[in-house]
């Protein structure tokens, strides 16, 4: 499922034990998020773009950004 969605990226504020989540585009327009450690083999949460915005929104509003 993973090979639908480019570039995968990190979060600069990723911690150093490598606890994190990658980011990712997909052909179709959607956002896709994953385990880091899991890589390629991790299973992908899938956002529409207004899905995303909201969550985005809420995390800020709470001071949780990434």
């Amino acid at each position: 499922m993973s090979e639908q969605y480019s570039p995968w990226r990190k979060s600069r504020r990723s911690e150093a034990n490598g606890n994190c989540v990658e980011v990712a585009r997909s052909v179709r327009g959607t956002i896709g998020v994953r385990d880091s450690k899991q890589g390629h083999a991790s299973p992908v949460l899938d956002f529409t773009p207004g899905e995303w915005a909201a969550f985005v929104h809420a995390l800020r509003s709470t001071g949780h950004s990434g």
